[in-house]
């Protein structure tokens, strides 16, 4: 088994985190796949952002429940990064599905859901997904057990992770019971334990947000499915390697 590498908010060392530059980056580099936030606008359009207010990563303030799509576009997206990247902008859920596509690449959507309860997020990110039938190559996934329940009412053949930074001994018991068929743990909090009782539970295994390369190696030792990372292309030569050190 090959742990995917999954570009976190695309290659979100080396350009603007959750924008098409570190997007076509990190697919450029040859990332397995790629994990974006969505967040919806004040009119109701899922747009790709991380945090729910948009001083960190624009030129802007405000939330962006409390913004327009048009108001949203006028920002720039890009500068607080670097100059190279003046300009950009932020970008729509159906913007970047139409990009991904053509492209063979696993897709993770984050619904950010958990600060602000977004209403029907679940279904319109759904529907747009299956809209450009990406449902079979996606996964959802969210801090918030309420929308995984959500999502699993509105279609339990989907990839459906529950994520979380905390520990639990119950953990892949108390996912499965709310619908989720996945989990995505931070680092700190990988296991061998957790791997086995995932295994025997049936449960997929990804973990964020590994930037190391000692724990890359950690992650490709205990075959975990998922690595994700803000540095696909370092996560790609660790894995080059360690298959190699590892190939009988």
């Amino acid at each position: 088994m090959t742990t995917e590498i999954i570009a976190h908010r695309g290659a979100s060392k080396l350009a603007p985190e959750n924008t098409m530059p570190a997007f076509e980056l990190a697919y450029k580099q040859g990332a397995d796949g790629i994990e974006t936030d969505v967040q919806l606008t004040k009119d109701g359009i899922p747009v790709l952002i991380h945090d729910e207010q948009v001083k960190r990563t624009t030129n802007g303030k405000g939330y962006v429940k409390d913004l327009t799509l048009n108001q949203l576009k006028e920002l720039d997206a890009g500068s607080w990064f670097s100059k190279k990247f003046i300009g950009t902008t932020i970008i729509t859920l159906e913007e970047f599905l139409q990009w991904i596509k053509p492209k063979s690449l696993y897709l993770n959507i984050e619904l950010k859901n958990t600060k602000i309860i977004y209403k029907n997020m679940e279904t319109i990110v759904y529907d747009m997904l299956s809209h450009y039938d990406l449902l079979h190559r996606t996964t959802l996934s969210t801090f918030n057990p309420f929308s995984v329940r959500r999502i699993s009412e509105l279609c339990q053949d989907l990839d459906i992770a529950l994520l979380t930074s905390r520990r639990n001994p119950n953990l892949v018991h108390d996912a499965k019971a709310m619908g989720a068929n996945a989990l995505h743990v931070k680092f700190r909090l990988l296991r061998l334990s957790l791997k086995k009782a995932c295994q025997k539970e049936n449960m997929t295994l990804r973990v964020y947000t590994v930037n190391r390369p000692m724990h890359m190696r950690q992650c490709f030792t205990q075959k975990i499915d998922g690595l994700i990372t803000d540095v696909p292309n370092l996560a790609l030569q660790q894995r080059s390697a360690y298959q190699l050190k590892h190939k009988d």
